[in-house]
């Protein structure tokens, strides 16, 4: 392979135009072609100056523009077989979340990357969040059990309503955004999840047959620990409760407040994933008249990158991934765990059945 590392971007919405822009900040990285079906591409590359190939089918992309490597940013049930195509070419791979639509498919991917000896990274965004990196060290001072809430409703409209009906052809909220999540939990507790419960709701016809578009997920961990995972999208959710992050242990509890930005970001916006404004550390320790000993920390998180920085961070990560031939076992496993989880979840909705992992 070339010193200069040629990339292909697979997929130009929301995720693939950040990516993009990522790409042509990273030194001796070159864009060597766009994908998409529509147009979304073409706006894409005049945000970048214009001068990038441009593909309609990823197919001839993949064989003309000869890559070094591949981004990966179209809709879920397309990961699989455009990664595996990929890697047969001899390409590192980036892919957006979830790596595959089954947990077989994910371990296909990985055996692919393991057996050319090729990168694989997988679009684990909130761990390269500095707030959400400080969130986890914290909850790890808490003692064990943990108890772990998390959700984001997202009330989307508009365009974005588009974007999630589309989602929703392949996999439901919580699938898509769940992954995230409850690999934060799992990073959290660095226990085994045994068993999984779910529920799930239709609140509206606009979806294929048998989908729901709100699901709340309930995981158990070998340590004691539960986590809770609530997903909603659609213009009937509400805001009220759109972002919940805290965690809670025998030694107090860490919480991501969202404060003013609840207001400033709209929910169905990729920001209100990953948007923070700052973390709130108590601790349960009281004195002889049951007064707490210590005061609230409270971090503020003001400063932290926004979606294209950390998209930025991400890519940066995978090409010192490629060029340092990293191992990258301990995150495909952590790809596999966390999906393997959501997909037990969406199993436990449509059965009314706990699930054993």
């Amino acid at each position: 392979m070339a010193a200069e590392l040629r990339v292909l971007v697979i997929g130009c919405g929301n995720m693939g135009r950040s990516h993009a822009l990522a790409f042509r900040h990273l030194p001796g990285v070159v864009l060597c072609g766009l994908t998409s079906r529509g147009t979304s591409k073409d706006d894409v590359n005049r945000a970048l100056g214009s001068g990038i190939a441009l593909y309609d089918e990823w197919r001839i992309a993949l064989r003309e523009s000869r890559p070094d490597a591949v981004c990966i940013a179209t809709y879920p049930d397309t990961h699989e077989e455009i990664a595996l195509a990929a890697l047969a070419h001899g390409c590192h791979v980036f892919t957006e979340k979830p790596v595959a639509t089954t947990v077989a498919g994910c371990a296909r991917v990985i055996a692919a990357a393991r057996a050319g000896q090729r990168t694989l990274v997988v679009g684990y965004i909130l761990r390269h969040h500095p707030s959400w990196q400080r969130f986890i060290a914290e909850a790890r001072l808490l003692g064990k059990p943990l108890v772990m809430r998390m959700n984001l409703n997202q009330q989307s409209h508009g365009r974005m309503w588009e974007v999630h009906r589309q989602l929703m052809r392949s996999t439901s909220p919580i699938v898509d955004c769940g992954v995230h999540y409850v690999d934060v939990m799992c990073q959290m507790t660095r226990a085994r999840p045994v068993r999984v419960s779910a529920i799930g709701a239709r609140l509206t016809n606009e979806l294929p047959a048998g989908m729901y578009n709100y699901g709340q997920l309930q995981v158990v961990f070998d340590d004691g620990s539960v986590g809770w995972y609530e997903a909603g999208w659609g213009p009937m959710m509400s805001t009220a409760a759109y972002f919940v992050k805290d965690v809670v242990g025998p030694g107090g509890s860490v919480t991501i407040e969202a404060g003013e930005r609840v207001g400033q970001v709209d929910s169905s916006s990729v920001e209100a994933h990953t948007a923070t404004c700052r973390l709130r550390i108590h601790r349960s320790e009281l004195d002889a008249a049951n007064g707490f000993v210590q005061a609230d920390d409270i971090v503020s998180m003001a400063d932290e990158p926004d979606h294209d920085a950390l998209c930025l961070r991400e890519q940066a990560f995978f090409i010192d991934a490629i060029r340092s031939r990293s191992d990258l076992s301990e995150h495909w496993a952590a790809a596999q765990d966390s999906l393997a989880i959501v997909l037990a979840a969406d199993q436990s909705v449509r059965t009314g059945q706990i699930v054993p992992l």
